[in-house]
């Protein structure tokens, strides 16, 4: 799965050749994706009820708004659009959101603020993981370039990586004693790394045609 979903993002972000998949260049400007007006505070009806930045709650009566459906997960974890992400970063934005919003600070107030944190907890737990990993963060970006890679891509995958993926196989299959597993995991983590790395220029490219 890992394998042929990466080589899809390899072919959709224009590195890698596909007698399938069209390429274009990959618009994933923030305007794009701008939202409306935010509506009034739910609880007061006051102005301040647009969830701007990390603001949110409401600055008058201080209600927990709801999520703002507009906010991209990038936008929410505080992380450029891009496929290379400072994970410690990421990290520590996850934390402080948790601090902010989870369920356990909410026991006390309205079922409605609960409710709304029960949602903001989950988007941070969604975006959080999806940003964490690669593939998925890859993924992520196509899908906000409108951009989708449907499940089932290992049929269109390059004949010589395909071989790889087997030998490496046929060795895991065939390694003896903890020393041949960790030689195997590097050469997994090694070719893991090369795709990520291939990733990220093709990203990098798409953005720069695109801008």
């Amino acid at each position: 799965m890992w394998c042929g979903r990466t080589m899809a993002l390899l072919r959709v972000s224009g590195l890698w050749p596909t007698r399938v998949l069209g390429r274009r260049p990959l618009n994933c400007s923030a305007a794009s994706l701008a939202g409306s007006n935010s509506p009034r505070c739910w609880n007061c009806g006051g102005l301040g009820g647009p969830l701007r930045g990390d603001r949110f709650f409401c600055p008058q009566c201080r209600a927990l708004q709801p999520p703002d459906p507009t906010r991209d997960y990038f936008s929410l974890m505080d992380c450029n659009r891009s496929f290379r992400v400072d994970t410690a970063k990421l990290q520590h934005r996850y934390q402080q959101l948790q601090r902010l919003i989870h369920p356990d600070f909410f026991s006390q107030r309205s079922q409605t603020e609960k409710d709304f944190s029960e949602k903001h907890s989950t988007l941070v737990n969604d975006a959080y993981e999806t940003l964490l990993a690669p593939l998925s963060r890859g993924l992520y970006l196509l899908k906000l370039c409108g951009v989708e890679i449907a499940e089932g891509t290992d049929d269109e995958m390059d004949s010589q990586f395909l071989m790889e993926i087997m030998e490496i196989n046929e060795k895991l299959a065939e390694a003896q004693g903890e020393t041949a597993m960790k030689e195997m995991e590097s050469v997994v983590r090694a070719k893991q790394k090369e795709l990520t790395d291939n990733v990220s220029r093709a990203f990098e490219r798409a953005r720069h045609v695109g801008s």
